[in-house]
């Protein structure tokens, strides 16, 4: 049986709290990437101070329930040597990504999360205005498990092996299911014992986050285990290279494949997807519903 039947049968439907607010999760959640970056992998996600009001409307349009901000593009080199990409400084980092979360929560009554894995950024980031903290580094840095816990924020913690400019030199694991799942229940423990609110955690497997495409199966194959915890699940495989792996295609031709494998996460229980096709994605998610009777 499917996890959300199981879910809706055993009443073990799940939400995420965010803020003063509750985000239902009794069905799949859209968060709509939005990359204030000049070198994201794929670059219809790319957006600026100028247009980004305009595509966020369009996403709140097409049924998005996140707005998900980054200001760091965290693709690995030797796949993308063309994009120069790295880590980028502090000051750099702010400058890109507050302006469009002040416009942002000004503007627009939607959830907003803040994709980034410095404490100082979240910090300021929850400050203008943001709800959520997205970190693809699990919580790692010094100081952003207390980040989280003070400003009573809500977090996505998500698994990566080593840092974004190595990440797939040569990703190892014994077991990789196992290490990734002690990972992430492991650093929630550590985010209770902190303060934060165990109903405003979720957790991330982190795709293409320092894993080969051996392990990606592995993890996607595998992933009720993660969503059978008493956490929600977000996965974000949007025209990632797992994605262009099966399909031998560039980021710009993934839609469909992105596509099949967020409905195959789906089936495994995930809450929320993370996406760069918000409307795509709306429409795979009605037909999603239609199929296990809850629309």
């Amino acid at each position: 049986m499917h996890s959300y039947l199981v879910n809706q049968l055993s009443k073990k439907v799940k939400s995420i709290k965010v803020g003063n607010s509750i985000l239902d999760l009794s069905f799949p959640k859209i968060m709509g990437v939005l990359n204030v970056t000049p070198n994201s992998y794929y670059a219809d996600s790319r957006v600026n101070i100028d247009n980004v009001l305009s595509v966020a409307e369009q996403m709140i349009a097409d049924g998005v329930h996140i707005l998900d901000v980054g200001g760091e593009s965290t693709n690995p080199v030797e796949l993308y040597p063309e994009q120069k990409v790295g880590p980028i400084a502090r000051d750099e980092e702010l400058d890109r990504v507050i302006p469009v979360i002040e416009k942002l929560s000004k503007e627009f009554d939607t959830f907003i999360s803040i994709d980034t894995m410095k404490p100082v950024v979240m910090q300021e980031a929850l400050n203008a205005g943001a709800h959520i903290v997205n970190d693809v580094n699990g919580l790692r840095a010094d100081g952003a498990i207390e980040v989280v816990a003070k400003n009573k924020a809500s977090v996505c913690i998500m698994h990566m092996q080593g840092m974004p400019s190595t990440m797939q030199v040569n990703p190892s694991y014994t077991d990789v299911v196992k290490e990734v799942k002690e990972f992430l229940f492991n650093k929630a423990d550590e985010c209770i014992k902190a303060g934060v609110d165990k109903d405003a955690i979720c957790l991330d497997p982190g795709f293409c986050f320092g894993k080969t495409p051996l392990h990606n199966m592995e993890l996607l194959r595998s992933l009720e285990e993660f969503t059978h915890s008493s956490y929600p699940v977000l996965v974000g495989i949007s025209r990632k290279s797992m994605v262009g792996r099966i399909l031998d295609k560039p980021s710009e031709d993934r839609l469909y494949g992105s596509i099949s494998i967020h409905l195959l996460t789906m089936l495994s229980g995930a809450s929320i997807i993370r996406t760069h096709d918000v409307a795509a994605t709306a429409d795979s998610i009605k037909i999603f519903n239609a199929y296990l009777g809850l629309n």
